[in-house]
């Protein structure tokens, strides 16, 4: 019996379109398209096993072994600075991570900057960097409120096109870092599957260089 390779994917749109990337270069499981409510897809022939999880677990099954390897956004990679081996930019679900003001709003480096987010590590690390000093405020939802409501004076969040900012009368003020999905891998998989991993990479690696040229 062929030794299946664990994949974790990112529930939502992003983890459909890395699916549909490992379907094109020939890790189809066509069970995964039926409509049912299944957590676990196989495909003995081609030996690969998937399961949909929340995008920000991606990383702690793959960390802890229940996966081989998964995709996950470089915000949740350095977030959680997770113990693993990032393989691949996938150049997909591309945004960045983003300071954000309301429109208008001008920095005192006199006083605390109250800094609103749910990427609490990210943000300070990178205000950290500029000597900067901030009141952290972790939120977990709505983050665009809280300098609406006086709560923070900017946001930390992910800015994919920046619709919602202008719609709430706030603008982008300073990019931290581009974010793109990246394929990861457990680091005793690597070493112990390695072929089978280099296999997807390298097969990953070649669709992305054809498309690009």
């Amino acid at each position: 019996m062929k030794e299946f390779l664990n994949i974790a994917l990112p529930k939502g749109r992003l983890g459909e379109k890395v699916y549909a990337m490992f379907e094109s270069v020939g890790y189809d499981c066509p069970s995964i398209r039926e409509n049912n409510r299944k957590l676990i897809f196989e495909n003995e022939t081609v030996g690969v096993r998937y399961f949909w999880v929340k995008p920000s677990d991606v990383t702690i099954y793959v960390e802890r072994g229940a996966a081989d390897v998964g995709v996950a956004g470089k915000d949740i990679l350095l977030e959680y600075t997770p113990d693993v081996y990032e393989l691949l930019d996938m150049k997909t679900g591309n945004c960045r991570m983003a300071v954000a003001a309301p429109v208008g709003f001008r920095d005192d480096p006199a006083r605390t900057l109250r800094v609103a987010t749910k990427f609490s590590n990210i943000a300070r690390n990178y205000y950290s960097e500029q000597g900067r000093e901030i009141d952290m405020i972790k939120l977990n939802g709505s983050i665009e409120l809280a300098p609406i409501l006086g709560l923070s004076d900017v946001i930390v969040d992910i800015v994919e096109t920046g619709t919602t900012l202008r719609e709430n009368r706030l603008e982008v003020v300073e990019t931290i870092i581009p974010i793109s999905a990246r394929l990861i891998a457990n680091k005793a998989s690597y070493q112990f599957k390695n072929e089978q991993i280099r296999r997807l990479t390298e097969r990953i690696e070649q669709k992305l260089s054809e498309a690009e040229s």
